[in-house]
């Protein structure tokens, strides 16, 4: 999972929309937060976690009042105000946009109501368009981070020791196996423990009442989907709309003498871009047939051998027909008289002894199908290798297709920048309406994402439906065949116990050994990190050959959370990276943390931060001035890709103004509202 951007509108302190937030990755993959106490730090943590799990922090307060109280106040009697945190990431080469949104309807001046909260997901395509997810959107964030082990990627660090302090309501172990997929199986142990136990179960057919109740709700939901489809229609001639618009924008800029040569380079790179996306989706359906049409060769390995040897076998014994055909012998019979002039005369020996080639050659041609079969067997080995080569060959080309698609969007990118920067008014401005213009396609792309989403989820319900109407009781032999179906159940459970407890037991002590290395690194006391198998972290201290427990202050629980942490990150990876049979590696995890420095020493924050960049692909961190300086920000000066500043407006008029300097540049912290609002911006650091 990488973080892209992360875009906020009247959550909280955040008034209107808010820039977007766009995260570090590669070499320098920290992205730098700053913020006196109170700005909104821990409002931006927080926005990770309830757009994607609707879950906050401890150190969230009043976690029920999330849109903006100066959009609450500046709305009309009866005006619902939006509010919704919108997040881009990326997770196994798909790029995913998920947006959560509430409203808060004010109905008089002192009563406001607060809607439920509704998510919405879209899949970027290699075509570069933006579709609806086929699936629940949590089911898909379910799947790439469970939202049970949200609270290590996304967490308070000044209360991260807690975690192993007062562990009542976390289970580690727990949380532990849905990275390392013994979660799953637990799972599918669950699953089919109830399968049996609905195997067992008799259906019951659907009573007149409870018909009628379900074709009334087929009824609404065919309404409500005549209503999505003509909001559709009107979004896609919006859309239509707004492709025209920046088509004659992008020929007004090609006319200014000066920007033709960037605005024709920059439709060369675009027109690219679409090629490559085109071939891209070509080389995906090529992977996919070569995988459909031969990937079953991969497991035949020995077979073919064994097939020949057993061929010979049964030539060896003259158990396989070799020439002599069954009409030649039914010939004989008939006629009864053998080649050699010898009389056939029924229930004689003679008669017998050719009767008996018939049970030798009963089947017709067996001799010519299996030389067949082995010729065809004998090219298995040789389709297996040519296999693997092809997939290689395919999964090159898709690769070296995303790098280069990679390089063209930085070209886009700089083209872009030059286009805004451009001496000439005209040319800025024109460049402002096209990247206007290119936020409404996006915003209507979004929304036609949303409506489809919608349209498939009442598609789908109509589809359960109609299944329910229909439904019958089953039938005798569907209840035989249940019965069987309960035993494979049986036995499969017991398969799946086996290899749960194997799984774990061997992760469990990489992992252990793991969080050993990271805390010894940090900290420079003796003591070594113990795992149990309930997954209880301890210190120890080998005192004459006895391990003793040590009771671990505040800095050192801090230190040991950190560590199990990155362990998990780091054995995860390793993990996923052998166990991939084909495809691509995706045990890539962010880190997202608010003021992890606060309560440790300089020997300490020193080491810290100079592990923590190494614990994850990405992260983000949340600090304040005096928690920066020093020895934070010399270990981390060389990781640091982005950086942004918290100002936050205070309606006091006796408010002390505050600065940070940054890039050689003043960026403030406190200032002055000057509307009685309490507010605050988010600042991009420039470098």
């Amino acid at each position: 999972m990488r973080l892209i951007h992360l875009q906020l509108c009247n959550f909280r302190q955040f008034y209107s929309k808010t820039p977007q937030i766009q995260f570090a990755w590669g070499e320098r993959n920290t992205t730098v937060i700053y913020g006196n106490n109170g700005a909104g730090k821990t409002t931006i943590l927080n926005a990770f976690t309830w757009v994607l799990y609707e879950k906050f922090t401890a150190a969230f307060a009043s976690p029920e009042l999330l849109v903006n109280q100066r959009a609450i106040t500046e709305a009309n009697l009866e005006q619902a105000v939006e509010c919704w945190v919108e997040l881009q990431f990326e997770h196994d080469r798909k790029l995913y946009q998920i947006k959560r949104k509430c409203y808060a309807n004010k109905i008089s001046e002192t009563q406001v109501k607060y809607s439920p909260t509704k998510l919405f997901m879209l899949v970027a395509g290699d075509d570069g368009r933006w579709y609806p997810a086929l699936e629940a959107a949590e089911d898909i964030i379910e799947r790439i981070l469970p939202a049970s082990l949200h609270q290590y990627f996304f967490f308070d660090g000044e209360r991260i020791d807690s975690f192993f302090r007062h562990n009542q309501n976390h289970n580690i172990a727990e949380d532990t196996k849905e990275l390392l997929g013994v979660k799953i199986l637990d799972r599918a142990i669950d699953h089919l423990k109830k399968a049996k136990r609905t195997l067992q179960e008799e259906l019951q057919e659907l009573g007149d009442a409870r018909t009628k109740e379900l074709l009334s709700k087929q009824i609404k939901l065919e309404q409500e989907g005549e209503e999505l489809i003509a909001s559709h229609q009107k979004n896609i001639a919006t859309l239509k709309q707004l492709e025209q618009q920046k088509v004659n924008l992008s020929r007004q800029l090609l006319d200014i003498s000066g920007a033709d040569k960037i605005q024709q380079l920059k439709a060369k790179l675009v027109s690219q871009q679409k090629n490559l996306q085109k071939d891209l989706i070509q080389n995906k359906i090529k992977l996919k047939k070569i995988l459909s049409q031969a990937s079953y060769t991969v497991f035949l390995g020995g077979m073919s051998d064994r097939f020949l040897k057993l061929l010979q076998n049964l030539r060896d014994r003259g158990q396989l027909s070799s020439g002599v055909k069954q009409e030649f012998i039914e010939q004989l019979l008939n006629r009864q008289s053998c080649l050699c002039g010898t009389s056939l005369i029924p229930n004689t020996d003679g008669y017998n002894n050719v009767k008996a080639w018939l049970k030798k050659v009963e089947l017709k041609n067996i001799e010519e199908s299996a030389i067949r079969l082995e010729t065809q067997v004998a090219k298995i080995e040789d389709n297996t290798n040519d296999f693997w080569q092809q997939l290689d060959l395919q999964q090159a080309a898709i690769n070296h297709q995303y790098l280069a698609l990679n390089r063209l969007e930085s070209e886009i990118i700089q083209a872009n920048k030059q286009l805004q920067t451009y001496p000439d008014r005209d040319i800025q401005k024109l460049q402002q309406k096209i990247e206007q213009i290119e936020t409404k396609i996006k915003t209507s792309i979004l929304e036609q994402g949303i409506n489809q989403q919608q349209q498939s989820d009442r598609a789908e319900k109509l589809q359960k439906l109609v299944k329910q109407i229909t439904q019958h009781q089953l039938t005798e032999t569907k209840q035989k065949i249940a019965q069987k179906r309960i035993n494979a159940t049986q036995e499969s459970i017991a398969r799946l116990n086996k290899v749960r407890t194997r799984l774990e037991q061997q992760f469990r002590l990489a992992l252990e050994q793991k969080v050993q290395e990271i805390f010894s690194f940090i900290s420079f006391t003796p003591y070594l990190p113990k795992l149990s198998p309930s997954y209880e972290l301890t210190l120890v201290q080998n005192i004459l050959g006895t391990e003793v427990l040590v009771a671990a202050s505040t800095g050192e629980n801090q230190i040991l959370s950190l560590s199990f942490i990155g362990g998990i990150i780091d054995r995860v990876r390793q993990w996923s990276q052998r166990n991939t049979l084909v495809g691509y590696d995706s045990s890539t995890f962010p880190i997202v943390m608010d003021s992890p420095f606060g309560s440790l020493d300089q020997i300490y924050r020193r080491q810290v931060a100079k592990a923590i960049p190494e614990l994850a692909n990405q992260l983000v961190i949340f600090a304040t001035k005096t928690q920066w300086r020093g020895e934070v920000e010399t270990e981390t000066k060389s990781r640091i890709g982005r950086k942004y500043v918290l100002t936050y407006y205070s309606p006091k008029i006796d408010c002390e103004p505050d600065w940070l300097d940054l890039e050689r540049q003043n960026y403030p912290l406190v200032r002055h509202s000057l509307n009685n609002f309490e507010y605050t911006e988010i600042v991009t650091v420039e470098s």
